[in-house]
């Protein structure tokens, strides 16, 4: 069914709206994947914060001509059955996610990604991306290294008064 005009409009303000507020937008090749699969990866998607839509092309390329920001961004990749996953907070989510999905769908293949500069980055890069750890998984790793001193300080405090010279003893060393 074709799309009216006044819908292609909303469509454009759409998009527009999501890539302006989107950290990072990956864009993969969803062809001969079932329905119901890209719609569990929707669900997926949009428990981790990420938006995931299939749009066509021609709307995607108007509404980033349309963006000061993002005019001058190679569209040359956006041709055939494309999906666009978008997050707000967190630039490796996208990737991430649709990284895990193709592993139990392989025909979903990465074309790249538009980082929240409007630049268009490589597929490749896209998938070194997608196996660097999330921003709370990097913000848990800080948190823990932060807080394993004062782990060491409380043990030592909770035993006796050896314990705590060789507690302080072994940091002296490091």
């Amino acid at each position: 069914m074709a799309l009216t005009k006044i819908k292609k409009d909303e469509v454009v303000k759409e998009v527009s709206e999501l890539l302006d507020a989107s950290q990072m937008t990956v864009l993969a090749r969803y062809k001969g994947i079932e329905v119901k699969k890209l719609q569990s990866l929707r669900k997926e998607a949009k428990e981790n914060g990420t938006k995931v839509k299939v749009i066509k092309n021609r709307l995607v390329i108007q509404a980033l001509k349309n963006s000061p920001k993002y005019k001058d961004t190679d569209t040359t990749s956006l041709e055939g059955m494309i999906l666009y996953a978008f997050n707000n907070d967190d630039e490796v989510a996208p990737a991430q996610i649709l990284n895990t999905f193709s592993k139990a769908n392989p025909s979903l293949e990465f074309v790249g990604a538009i980082n929240g500069e409007g630049s268009f980055i490589s597929a490749d890069e896209v998938k070194a991306l997608a196996v660097l750890p999330s921003k709370h998984q990097l913000i848990a790793g800080v948190v823990n290294i932060l807080n394993s001193p004062i782990m060491s300080v409380s043990s030592g405090l909770s035993n006796n008064l050896s314990g705590i010279l060789s507690g302080l003893e072994a940091k002296a060393n490091n």
